[in-house]
C-alpha cells in the first residue's frame, strides 16, 4: 500500500474528500445518503473524530474534520466507505471499486482556511446547481450550522467559537460571490 502524503494527528483538521469511479454517482438515492450519515455517527464514537462540516454530493463527498483521539482519521475513512462500498454494490448488484482512487486529505493548519472551507463545502449544492438554496439540500450540515435542524453531526462549540450567531454564518456565506472563486482558492492551496 502506497504510504500517504499527508500525516494524521491528533488534535488536527482535515479536508477528506473523493468522488465516483468515471464521475459516476456514489448516491443514487435519499437511502444511499441516509445509509451512510448513520455509518457516520457510528464510526466517529468508534473512531474518535469530530465532524465539523460535510456535504455529500451525487457523484463525491467533502468531510472537514477533526481527529479528536490517536487513531488516524484514515482508520475512519476506510471503515466508513468500506462499508458503504459493500452495502451500495449489493443493493445495485454491482461489483469493484465506487471510488476514482484512495481518499485525498488535506491537513488544515489556518482557522481563515478552515473556515473558508466550511463554507466551501457548505456551497457545494448552490454551485453545482442542485438547490436554488442551501436550506434545500438535506445532506450537508449547514442546517445545523445555522440552527435549522437539530442534527448531531455537527461540533456546536466550534460554530459558536467562530459565528455566535446563525445570522453571522448565514452572512458569512451571502458574501461569498461568485461561488466558483472559492473553488478555485481551495483547489489552488491542496494542490
Amino acid at each position: 500500500m502506497a504510504r500517504r502524503k499527508t500525516p494524521f494527528a491528533q488534535g488536527e483538521y482535515y479536508h477528506i474528500y473523493n468522488r465516483g469511479a468515471n464521475r459516476q454517482p456514489i448516491f443514487r438515492c435519499g437511502d444511499n445518503y441516509v445509509f451512510l450519515l448513520r455509518r457516520v455517527k457510528r464510526y466517529i464514537v468508534q473512531w474518535q473524530i469530530v465532524v465539523i462540516a460535510y456535504c455529500l454530493m451525487p457523484n463525491h463527498y467533502h468531510f472537514v474534520l477533526l481527529q479528536a483521539g490517536e487513531h488516524p482519521i484514515s482508520y475512519f475513512v476506510q471503515s466508513l466507505f468500506n462499508s458503504y462500498t459493500k452495502a451500495f454494490n449489493k443493493m445495485y448488484g454491482r461489483s469493484g471499486t465506487l471510488f476514482e482512487g484512495p481518499f485525498r486529505a488535506a491537513h488544515v493548519t489556518d482557522d481563515i482556511y478552515l473556515l473558508h472551507l466550511c463554507r466551501y463545502v457548505h456551497l457545494n449544492p448552490l454551485e453545482a446547481g442542485l438547490v436554488t438554496g442551501l436550506r434545500n439540500w438535506p445532506y450537508s450540515n449547514y442546517l445545523e450550522w445555522i440552527e435549522q435542524r437539530n442534527g448531531t453531526l455537527v461540533d456546536r462549540e466550534f460554530v459558536r467559537s467562530h459565528f455566535s450567531t446563525s445570522a453571522e454564518y448565514i452572512q458569512f456565506v451571502a458574501d461569498y460571490t461568485p461561488p466558483s472563486q472559492i473553488t478555485d482558492i481551495i483547489q489552488k492551496i491542496e494542490m
